[in-house]
Formats: C-alpha cells, structure tokens, sequence
C-alpha cells in the first residue's frame, strides 16, 4: 500500500514508492519482532544486516558506485518508515548515514574517493563523539598519539550510538597538540572495545554504549583531513531523530486502530455494543492517527530545506540556505515532539487496563519517544527560533556537551 493510500500523505517525490517498495517487505520483517526484541533486550544484529542486504545503507551514494541516489527527501520518507518498524534501527544507522553526507560533501578527493569506496562495499560506520567524563565542552580526553611504533588511540567514548553493530567508528579526538580532529577507527581492531552498556528505559537497543580505546593502532588514511562536517549537519541529525518520532507515531496510530478494531470487552457506560463503534474511542483513534500524520508532513517539509542547502552552489547560498534549514528543523522539534510524546499516552484512552500488560508492548512507544525527544533538549531550540525570528541571530550552526 502506497504512503497516499494509506492516507499518510503524498510521497516526497514521483519516484519515491518505486525506491520504498525495495524496503517495506524488511521493514515488515524488522516490525514483526519489535516486541519481543524489545522484551528481551536482544539487540537487532540480523536486521541491520538485512537493511545492508537490501542497501539501505547505501540509498544516498549515486547509482553509478551502486547505490540508489536517493534525495534528502526520500531518505527521511523511509526513515519514517523504518522508526515505524523499530525506533531502535533507525538511531543505530543514523551514524552511518551521516558519515555518507560527510563524504559526499567532502572537500578532499582522495579522502571522499577512499570512503565512498568503502561505503560502497557495504561498510557501516557508528559514532564515536561524545564522552561521560571531565572533559570541557569543546575538548576531547581522548587522544590521539605519535608514537615511535606509529599513530596510537587512546581514551573512552559514550553514547556511541550503532557502532556496536559497526565496522568503523567515526569519532572526535585530541592530538599531541590539543587540536581537535577526526578519525575512522576498526571497530574490530585491536584494543577497541564496545560495551553494550547504555541502560536507558528507551531506545535500548540502539548501541549507545560505551567504546574504549587502548593504543589502538591508526593508519594516517583513516585520519580525516579536515574537521569540517558537511554544512547542514547540525539540522541532519536532529531531523533523523524527529523522523524517528514521526515513525513511532505512525506504529503506535496503526497499533491501537487495529485494537480498537478487534476489542470485544466494553464498558458498561460506553457508547456502544462494540469499542469500534463507540464515538469517543473513535476520537481518540482518530486524534493520534492526527498528531502522527502531522509529525511526518513536518519531517518531509524539513527534509526538502536540507535538500536546498545540498543542492546550493556558491558559498554564500549554501550558507545562507543552511540558516534557513537550521531554523526549520528548530521549529521542527517542539512541535513534533510534543505531538508523539502526547499521542504516546493518549493511545491508551481508546484500551482497557489490559493494553498496560508489559507483553503487549504499547508502553515503548513513550519510552523511546521520550529518550529520544531527550537529546539536544528543545528548550534550546525553541530559545534559537525565538532569537532568530526576533533578533534574526542564526542557530547555533554545531553542538557540544561536556563540562562548563
């Protein structure tokens, strides 16, 4: 059934059912075991594979490297999708489609040429940025070393988020000389070590644990020569995350319609003989199945802004488009947030107290609705909207966290 049919809205592009159908039977299969992966904590290894299988984590290499040239787009139409089948899966790959906006926007040939190649070949990158410890905002303790036996890593990461699942680790370091730079580290090499250790109440299952780094040997190619990300990074990663809210809303609408449909028990101070005629469970459905809908259309709206900047040439469009795009994915994040969160509730206004039983599944919805909704806080967004919309100042174009 097409995203139309399905009354989800028109697809981002004319092409974009033709690209999805490649997907939806995967997705179907990852949908069919998020339950009980999430009851048992199993992490989804054989998913990701599939989504590997099937090239997913190809869709934006152009199709002359064996890829689909997928738009921005299109891109976050299946991520939509896919956050409907797991939430999970979408947080373990948003690492590695970012790492393909890196390259492709590469300045370097060498380096974009190296990486597209490996991209190509079926590579998958996780994060390595952020860190737990005493490390100022800004600032990394990890280091990276010259030694006399050759380039050496060494420190500790966390909420390194899919490279449990990975082959590389993309991650932030110091140098000798406490400059800032990046390098893709072996996720097998020897001395790393990833811990499935992250123990969030949502989005368990993501990998966003710890990673250590202990004399790890690094070739000078893996060391990226520049430590600009591509210009709409900041709008990116945040929209992967209000994308996967959206596909939450979309599972959790098509979850309590169906119970609704096949719900027997009633109230004896309903409004009918049956919960699918009852005017008010109707209302209930129907505000959710809303609030999803609306999540996505404003995905889709931000996806095309991002699009905007990829497709601007000169410096001076590129940057000005990459403000625009920034303050459309802020003024993103509230709304669709608030509206997930809210319907991730709501759903169980139209159930009895059974839809509470933990083996039916409907409560991680709001927890991995709220655990994602808790990165980058919106508070700051909506702060940057406001400053921009009043002062014109341009958010804050990358984001750190450490220690003041």
């Amino acid at each position: 059934m097409t995203q139309v049919q399905s009354a989800w809205g028109g697809a981002p592009s004319p092409q974009y059912e033709a690209l999805a159908a490649r997907f939806r039977p995967v997705f179907e299969r990852i949908r069919a075991g998020a339950v009980e992966r999430d009851l048992q904590r199993r992490l989804p290894h054989e998913e990701l594979h599939w989504l590997r299988e099937a090239g997913f984590t190809k869709l934006r290499l152009p199709q002359e490297l064996g890829g689909l040239g997928a738009t921005l787009p299109e891109l976050f139409g299946l991520l939509i999708e896919l956050g409907a089948a797991d939430s999970n899966v979408v947080n373990a790959v948003r690492a590695h489609q970012g790492f393909t906006e890196d390259v492709l926007n590469a300045a370097d040939p060498a380096w974009r040429q190296r990486w597209l190649a490996r991209v190509a070949a079926g590579d998958l990158v996780g994060s390595g940025f952020s860190e737990a410890g005493d490390a100022k905002v800004g600032s990394f303790s990890t280091r990276l070393r010259q030694t006399p036996e050759g380039l050496r890593l060494e420190g500790e990461k966390f909420y390194t988020t899919g490279s449990l699942f990975g082959d590389w680790i993309n991650t932030a370091v110091a140098n000798d000389r406490e400059e800032s730079i990046l390098v893709l580290v072996p996720r097998r090499g020897a001395g790393v070590e990833v811990l499935d250790d992250w123990d969030g109440f949502g989005q368990a299952l993501t990998g966003s644990g710890t990673a250590r780094f202990r004399a790890v040997a690094i070739e000078p190619e893996w060391v990226n020569p520049s430590l600009e990300r591509f210009s709409y990074s900041t709008g990116y990663y945040q929209l992967v995350h209000l994308a996967t809210l959206a596909g939450i809303g979309r599972a959790l609408a098509d979850d309590v319609a169906q119970r609704v449909r096949e719900r027997q028990r009633i109230y004896s101070h309903g409004n009918a003989s049956r919960v699918s005629d009852d005017p008010q469970i109707l209302q209930v459905v129907g505000r959710v199945r809303s609030a999803a809908y609306g999540a996505g259309a404003i995905v889709l709206q931000a996806a095309a802004a991002l699009q905007r900047v990829y497709d601007a040439t000169g410096a001076e469009a590129k940057a000005q488009a990459t403000v625009l795009a920034n303050v459309e994915v802020d003024q993103s994040v509230s709304v669709v947030t608030q509206l997930v969160l809210d319907a991730s509730t709501e759903l169980f206004d139209a159930l009895g107290a059974s839809a509470a039983r933990r083996t039916e599944g409907l409560d991680r919805y709001w927890r991995n609705a709220r655990t994602i909704s808790s990165h980058n806080p919106r508070v700051y967004r909506e702060r940057a909207v406001g400053s921009y919309a009043v002062k014109g100042e341009a958010p804050p174009a990358f984001y750190r966290i450490g220690k003041a």
